[in-house]
């Protein structure tokens, strides 16, 4: 775009490569600017804001059309507490997305609980206990190399005997393809629908932005190994453009509910595809506003 002189061939050569190199994908990429080439001419958009407005819409389009009868927003349960489950690999952000949320929904006026059931990673628990002093939130804990089930088990009885609204559990996340990780995250499941049989209500897989087209192939195996109700993207304060959400969203129709924005406890917001959409293009889009 900011090299445009006219829409033509080279041109739309050129987004096709751009769109790949913000990891949307071959697939989409190619759907994506052949389906653009029609509007571009059925708008007959030639100036450069122009263009740039048809993009966007058709990137937004494109995420909305195949999330249509999809529920975005997170789910509560009718009475008692709420739990929510971060499954994900190592070094994604989990515990850091759970520090943020739970600073989130404690301002939102929840009694919000943490569970540390990541006692195999190194310093996991410490990293959640940590966040949790930092909010003043209570962290239910077990020993190093604890059965994560038990600590499962204690974090619903705190939430269910304080009457806390929401139980954030942080899981271990070695390879997602280890069968003994999603017998894990099963036993755990088990644990909580025994003593909530609606829970748990949400259970976030926490992907990296910055680990473009393998964050599609984790996507895929969370999802046949447990129920995932959303996705969580981290990491978008770096190079990362996080053009993934689109693959996600076409391939496996998963919602991405959150995006991490940085390192502060307030970098965490709700999924908009608009603001994603017109991100992706940067100041190019404040000229035609």
């Amino acid at each position: 775009m900011a090299n445009f002189r006219s829409v033509d061939e080279d041109f739309f050569d050129d987004l096709e490569e751009t769109l790949i190199g913000a990891d949307v994908g071959a697939q989409t990429a190619m759907q994506l600017t052949d389906e653009l080439r029609d509007e571009v001419k059925l708008q007959n958009a030639k100036s450069k804001q122009d263009v740039s407005k048809v993009i966007v819409d058709k990137l937004v389009d494109l995420y909305r059309s195949q999330g249509v009868n999809e529920d975005a927003s997170m789910h509560f349960a009718p009475e008692g507490p709420t739990v929510i489950l971060l499954v994900g690999v190592n070094g994604v952000g989990k515990t850091t997305t759970i520090g943020k949320l739970s600073a989130y929904y404690k301002n939102a006026g929840k009694k919000v609980v943490l569970a540390a059931a990541d006692t195999f990673r190194a310093g996991a628990t410490e990293q959640l206990v940590a966040w949790g002093e930092r909010n003043d939130i209570p962290v239910v804990t077990g020993s190093s190399k604890a059965d994560p089930a038990s600590v499962v088990f204690d974090g619903v009885k705190t939430a269910i005997d304080t009457q806390a609204d929401i139980l954030f559990v942080d899981t271990a996340g070695r390879l997602q393809n280890n069968v003994n990780l999603m017998q894990e995250l099963s036993k755990m499941k088990r644990i909580i629908t025994r003593e909530l049989p609606n829970e748990p209500q949400e259970v976030l897989l926490t992907l990296d932005a910055t680990t473009g087209q393998n964050a599609v192939q984790q996507a895929k195996l969370f999802k046949d190994s447990t129920d995932v109700t959303g996705i969580v993207l981290t990491k978008l304060d770096g190079t990362a453009k996080g053009g993934i959400i689109l693959p996600i969203r076409n391939e496996l129709h998963l919602p991405v509910k959150w995006v991490g924005l940085g390192e502060k406890v307030t970098d965490i917001q709700p999924f908009e595809a608009n603001d994603f959409a017109k991100s992706l293009f940067g100041s190019l889009l404040t000229e035609s506003e």
